[in-house]
């Protein structure tokens, strides 16, 4: 299994080789030279695998042996689970009205990266204590990610991390998990700009090849392949726990509901899909709605501005990983990416070859939320399930809601459900616990875990990066300091 960049530039690398690259040095994303296809056999056999074991299997796909051992790699992905909170990984909640929620928030920060993070922090380890080397980790965060990318790495001396915050765009809880972390190798920043804003330097850093070099830049955003690869499991679990039978011919399908940002988790949808497994996806996005736009109308287009919403690690403009969908369903045509991505880089607005806007359409529903959607989700589920959902969660809620009847008759007629309807999964990306104005604003009182309360009291540590300051400058200042002593 090799690994090529989705603009053509470089020679394939194998998986170690991707996991430590983040961008590829053409300025592309890496992706399998080949997609694995299943058969029904193997989608049935698979289909009474718990998440852990699924996990197992896909990786495996994507990782040879020669890199590593397969009982190494169960040794691996068993240590990274084993923080979790929940036995079973990650939990089928069944609602009223066919509301399937597949709670993917189990980890150490209640967020559904620290699923595809803690494994790829296993992955670095085993390879830097192979190789005795040392990593330097960029992070850009609009919530979530950089809190999960510290916890798995926090502690360990061959790898420093740097994370970039949106000050002011967080949560006051997603913020506290980041800075309440006081290690050694562990450098937050605090950046006074948006999501998209604080992504600038982190890219100037990994194009100057030479400081990448020197320093072993690598990210943890889901640019990383290996962020993507243990995501396809969510799709493949929640198709097994959803789909009504696997006993007809064709399966079944099953809709999956994707809260969609950064676009990685609708990326490993894309690739579950390619591999066999019978799912319609839909990406949901909230008011940054530049993937909804490319979707319906091949308009792939920056808005004015970055708006500030209820589903906060939503706010993005610029999701990169849809270079990996269109390379994907171009047939990886490496020429076109890069012709559509410079254009991108340099205007801010492409619009889709029509064939490959077809496609598009073919593969993905989209749909958008605006905060006053977020609201009414979360409050009907309460009402009719006392049932807590967090704004990204509850961004898939409203597509659910929004839904002819017809399409929840499976929960009242289950016997009838595969004349009548198409059972349909949300994925839920974080903890309500982490999202108290949300809920306030849904006029619910937040049940907050004492490991999040605790937060309030704890000594935190950051770098502030004022508006006008040389944000790269600054960091590779950080990185060379750092460096002295390793």
């Amino acid at each position: 299994m090799e690994y090529v960049s989705t603009r053509g530039g470089v020679g394939a690398v194998d998986f170690e080789g991707a996991l430590f690259s983040g961008y590829a040095p053409d300025g592309g994303l890496f992706m399998p030279q080949r997609i694995p296809s299943l058969d029904g056999d193997t989608l049935r056999r698979w289909s009474r695998l718990s998440y852990r074991e699924l996990v197992k299997e896909l990786c495996s796909l994507f990782i040879t042996a020669e890199l590593v051992p397969r009982n190494t790699l169960n040794d691996l992905i068993d240590r990274a689970f084993s923080r979790f909170r929940h036995k079973d990984v990650v939990h089928l909640s069944r609602l009223k009205d066919g509301l399937n929620v597949l709670e993917l928030w189990h980890g150490v920060t209640y967020a559904f990266k620290d699923l595809s993070l803690s494994c790829t922090g296993q992955f670095l380890q085993y390879f830097l204590e192979k190789k005795q080397k040392h990593v330097t980790i960029l992070v850009g965060t609009s919530g979530d990610t950089g809190s999960s990318a510290i916890e798995s790495v926090r502690r360990q001396k061959n790898m420093d991390i740097f994370v970039l915050l949106p000050k002011g765009f967080c949560t006051q809880i997603q913020e506290l998990q980041m800075t309440t972390v006081i290690e050694d190798n562990v450098h937050v920043f605090a950046a006074h700009g948006n999501s998209d804003e604080i992504d600038e330097p982190i890219k100037e850093l990994f194009a100057d090849v030479d400081f990448a070099r020197k320093y072993n830049l690598m990210s943890l955003n889901s640019v990383n392949w290996s962020r993507i690869m243990v995501q396809i499991a969510h799709h493949f679990y929640a198709y097994f726990q959803c789909a009504p039978s696997l006993d007809t011919t064709p399966l079944p399908v099953v809709e999956i509901v994707v809260p969609t940002g950064g676009g990685g988790n609708i990326t490993a949808g894309c690739i579950a899909q390619k591999m066999g497994l019978p799912i319609r996806l839909v990406a949901v996005v909230n008011s940054n709605d530049i993937i909804h736009r490319t979707v319906q109308h091949g308009d792939f287009s920056l808005s004015e501005s970055v708006k500030a919403t209820l589903a906060s690690a939503m706010d993005i403009q610029e999701p990169y990983n849809m270079e990996r969908i269109l390379w994907l369903l171009s047939g990886s045509d490496s020429r076109l990416m890069k012709t559509l991505m410079e254009r991108f880089s340099v205007s801010k607005s492409c619009k889709l070859p029509e064939d490959l806007h077809r496609k598009l359409s073919e593969t993905l529903r989209s749909c958008s939320a605006s905060d006053e959607d977020i609201v009414r989700a979360i409050r009907r589920c309460w009402e009719e399930n006392r049932y807590l959902l967090c704004p990204h969660s509850a961004v898939a809620a409203h597509y659910h809601y929004s839904q002819p009847d017809g399409a929840r008759l499976h929960q009242k007629f289950s016997c009838f459900s595969f004349f009548f309807s198409t059972p349909r999964c949300c994925l839920a990306p974080a903890s309500a616990a982490k999202f108290q104005d949300s809920l306030l604003r849904a006029g619910l009182v937040p049940q907050l875990p004492p490991e999040i309360t605790a937060l309030t009291v704890m000594e935190t540590r950051s770098t502030p990066l004022e508006r006008g300051q040389d944000w790269a400058q600054t960091l590779r200042e950080w990185i060379e300091a750092k460096a002295e002593r390793w």
